[in-house]
């Protein structure tokens, strides 16, 4: 496969999941879909950090959007596109990482929830996992569900950084063998780049 059509490739696999991190990211800011929680404060930590609004979201975001102009004939799509591609990819793969880093600190703290008259995060120091133990999870009295809630959409959030994560990792060795070979696309033929 010539080195364009797979930043191409890797560029439009990028999109839809950069607009799952986003989304996931600004639904977790409404447990139980009731604005007051946000308004009022009651939001997991983690989800505060905004991992998949700004690492999973905007930095891999801005990687996707330049990727797919060095598939493209023109003046990113040459030997020097493909080179600052690979400084791209390495952005996207560190907003990845950090979405992950976020989502996986969620899953393992637990959300923030009404307990025993008060806001914290009750599984935060337990030594047993809380997520195999649904017995445990009506221990959160407010929003409802919320254990179900979180921790579906943070594991989204884990899920998605990860194929994020190897898809800007595929464009930094793509971005190198452009660099060296080329981009295959027409107006690179008979040029030096």
């Amino acid at each position: 496969m010539c080195t364009g059509k797979c930043s191409r490739c890797i560029a439009y696999t990028l999109y839809p999941l950069v607009f799952l991190s986003m989304l996931c990211n600004i639904i977790l800011f409404f447990p139980g879909g009731a604005v007051k929680y946000s308004r009022e404060g009651h939001i997991t930590e983690e989800v505060k950090y905004m991992g998949g609004l700004i690492g999973g979201g905007l930095m891999v975001l801005i990687p996707a959007l330049y990727i797919s102009c060095t598939g493209e004939e023109g003046c990113m799509g040459n030997r020097c596109g493909m080179f600052l591609s690979i400084g791209f990819a390495v952005e996207g793969l560190a907003g990845a990482l950090y979405s992950f880093i976020v989502a996986a600190s969620g899953v393992g703290n637990g959300p923030l929830c009404l307990y025993n008259g008060q806001w914290t995060t009750p599984f935060k120091n337990s030594n047993a996992s809380y997520q195999s133990d649904p017995k445990v999870w009506p221990l959160c009295i407010e929003p409802k569900n919320v254990v179900q809630f979180n921790t579906g959409l943070f594991c989204t959030l884990i899920a998605v950084s990860c194929v994020q994560a190897i898809l800007c990792a595929i464009q930094m060795i793509n971005g190198l063998i452009g660099c060296l070979c080329g981009t295959c696309n027409k107006t690179e033929t008979g040029t030096i780049n």
